[in-house]
């Protein structure tokens, strides 16, 4: 393990994990919201958002999936000293996924959709995008007073997502420090 990986965590860890950990869940429940994440400064390729999103929510006992051109050694140490997250080398067992729009191909792995029975047993994906702004697709649903709108990589793959609910992919969208999500039960629109 190189000495980086003990480098970049939350300096003040109570605090910043609280704040963190209180945006994961704003950014589920209001779908299409941009919330600001500081305190992690993880390895490149990884954002500070997609950091402290892992830092929150990834521990021993959620397998974790790093696609190609986030898989790399200073990123593994640094998730194997903060996190502690198994790493695994297939998309069907894991808990969360961690890459591009592109690497990740939400809508043509294995992903674990999770089943009628036991829907929380889905992956969830940490998406790192290039742009992240309130404008673009059109959501509704949960969370959304009427509309909400939100920069995605494409709107198909949503649709398709939320015909499987309650089973299906949840998904923060990351981009610098800023971190948004749309969860499976999220209806998406083209804008």
């Amino acid at each position: 393990m190189q000495a980086k990986a003990l480098s970049g965590g939350f300096a003040d860890p109570p605090r910043e994990a609280a704040r963190a950990f209180r945006a994961c869940l704003q950014v589920m429940a209001r779908p299409g919201r941009i919330f600001t994440v500081e305190g992690a400064a993880p390895p490149a390729p990884l954002s500070p958002a997609a950091g402290a999103v892992a830092l929150v929510l990834c521990d021993g006992e959620t397998p974790l999936f790093l696609a190609p051109g986030h898989n790399a050694p200073a990123l593994r140490d640094w998730l194997a000293f903060h996190c502690g997250a198994p790493l695994v080398a297939e998309r069907a067992r894991a808990a969360f996924g961690i890459g591009t729009w592109a690497a990740l191909d939400p809508g043509h792995g294995d992903w674990p959709l999770g089943s009628d029975e036991n829907p929380h047993l889905s992956a969830t994906l940490i998406v790192e995008v290039d742009r992240l702004a309130q404008t673009g697709a059109r959501l509704t649903g949960p969370g959304i007073e009427t509309e909400a709108r939100l920069s995605l990589p494409e709107t198909g793959f949503f649709a398709a997502n939320r015909a499987h609910f309650p089973r299906g992919l949840d998904l923060f969208l990351c981009c610098g420090d800023r971190l948004a999500a749309v969860p499976r039960s999220t209806r998406v629109e083209a804008g």
